[in-house]
């Protein structure tokens, strides 16, 4: 892991590194995976704490930890947050994106169910390429990029929809959960299409912890959460769970995530996003034993099949003309 930030450090020290961005190799792929895998296992965090800590005010809190955390690490590593480099606004704006994404999100959870907005908040990967795709040069796709990402997201709509509730009865918290999938889209491509695509990966993330905590705490009285639910909220489990939401989640996979955003060509890692409600459909059947359906599996086929479909190697042109 101390590797792992070491890299981040030196990438984010050079500024050709910043906008000269690469195609992703095997230890971006591995590092994309582990992220899924983490942001799987969020959702089994989030149940836990859910018993001692209201929805909203465990977000808030997630970040105000990640906060701290990030400025601890920027300080010991003598990164510069508060010099001026003309990104304030744009930070500001990005950073109530993510707030938003995570309002929309909580709110949604309770009006649709959570295999529900797993599919609708993963629409998000099929926004980024777009958004991608038009307003980032160097990003643009190819149709077997585009078929790979839609096959990806079919499986999963096939895999979670059909057994995920009433329509007519969701209709709200899907429409939430789609809500918060074009917040984060838009959220990466900014960062990608502005200037905080040449500030380190640190301060783009400071930024986003700062304004979700100031904005999600108040939040949470604002809509009348109960807040913290004694004793259950001092017990080990729901500590952990929170301490794994702010330190894991907040601080390490949300700088990774950043400094891959800002290292390589995104749009050939985004399509394993898809991956993520899957591992948090596997951690749900083996942790706390929910029940392995056909459509989890063919969810898991369609999404592994739509990776390969966009990660296959170009051919080669033919001599003479023709792709």
């Amino acid at each position: 892991m101390l590797y792992f930030y070491t890299a981040i450090n030196e990438k984010a020290s050079s500024p050709t590194t910043m906008t000269a961005r690469t195609l992703p190799g095997a230890s971006a792929f591995a590092l994309m995976i582990l992220l899924c895998v983490i942001w799987g296992f969020q959702q089994i965090t989030i149940k836990v704490a859910i018993a001692g800590v209201s929805p909203l005010l465990q977000s808030g809190l997630r970040s105000l930890a990640g906060l701290a955390l990030l400025t601890l690490w920027a300080r010991w590593r003598g990164l510069p947050l508060f010099r001026s480099d003309g990104t304030l606004r744009m930070g500001l704006f990005v950073g109530a994106l993510f707030a938003l994404e995570f309002a929309f999100i909580y709110a949604g959870l309770a009006h649709t169910t959570a295999s529900r907005m797993v599919v609708f908040l993963y629409t998000a990967p099929c926004f980024t390429v777009l958004g991608l795709h038009w307003f980032v040069p160097g990003e643009r796709l190819a149709w077997r990029h585009f078929s790979g990402i839609a096959l990806a997201f079919a499986g999963l709509a096939a895999g979670f929809l059909g057994e995920g509730g009433s329509g007519a009865d969701t209709f709200l918290g899907d429409l939430f959960g789609l809500l918060a999938a074009v917040g984060w889209a838009a959220t990466t491509v900014l960062i990608r299409a502005s200037g905080l695509a040449r500030i380190s990966a640190t301060k783009v993330l400071w930024y986003q912890l700062a304004v979700s905590a100031a904005l999600m705490l108040p939040l949470s009285s604002l809509v009348g959460e109960t807040g913290f639910t004694l004793p259950a909220a001092l017990s080990p489990p729901v500590l952990l769970a929170l301490a794994y939401q702010g330190a894991i989640v907040a601080f390490a996979s949300y700088l990774a995530w950043f400094w891959l955003l800002q290292t390589y060509l995104f749009g050939r890692l985004v399509v394993f996003s898809f991956l993520t409600p899957l591992f948090g459909v596997a951690f749900g059947v083996f942790l706390l034993g929910d029940p392995l359906t056909p459509s989890f599996l063919f969810a898991a086929g369609c999404v592994a099949a739509g990776i390969l479909l966009v990660n296959l190697p170009q051919r080669p042109a033919a001599k003479g003309g023709g792709q």
